[in-house]
């Protein structure tokens, strides 16, 4: 008889990709990997197989819950411009802009080079370009095409705060967003 899992699968991955940040999936051992989540190494092993798969299985739990937490926006954010930005402000949150910039490019480097990831990855941003569409024309193929361009804004926008940090990174996020919205959408 197999014996219940004391930890399930969800928790131990919610716990490792945490870990995963700060280690970097070169980084990530069984060792370190147990230490974190309190199992033995010899239990990870067998609920995984080995690192690289335990590294994919905390990324596709990562993005799983990341296309929850974009639903759950797409259902609460207004259809309007400034919907669309209160919908990716919520995303990245200004209070993780340190770690998802600095630590997070650790892990984009991963889904980029695995191709389960950055299909997951790929799958991700043509929807959030629709759901973001949807906020700035009546007229599908415009919204989508300048929802994949707020999009870039946004995570340009992220990636130029990480260096300049001259103010907060929920200003500089927020005005390059609302700017780009007051260009463009007339």
């Amino acid at each position: 008889m197999a014996r219940s899992k004391t930890i399930p699968d969800d928790q131990v991955l919610d716990t490792l990709f945490e870990t995963l940040l700060e280690t970097g999936p070169a980084g990530l051992t069984f060792a370190r990997a147990a230490k974190s989540c309190g199992l033995s190494p010899a239990t990870l092993v067998q609920r995984y197989g080995n690192r690289d798969a335990l590294v994919l299985a905390i990324l596709l739990r990562a993005w799983d819950q990341l296309d929850t937490e974009t639903s759950t926006a797409d259902m609460q954010e207004p259809l309007t411009p400034d919907g669309a930005i209160a919908l990716l402000m919520r995303l990245m949150p200004p209070e993780t802009a340190e770690r998802d910039t600095t630590d997070g490019l650790l892990l984009l480097r991963e889904d980029i080079r695995n191709p389960i990831l950055r299909e997951r990855g790929a799958a991700w941003g043509h929807r959030l370009a629709e759901i973001l569409g949807r906020r700035l024309s009546d007229n599908q193929v415009e919204g989508k095409q300048l929802g994949w361009q707020m999009a870039s804004i946004w995570q340009g926008a992220h990636t130029w705060w990480a260096f300049t940090r001259d103010q907060s990174a929920d200003h500089a996020i927020r005005t390059a967003l609302r700017e780009w919205v007051t260009r463009v959408i007339k």
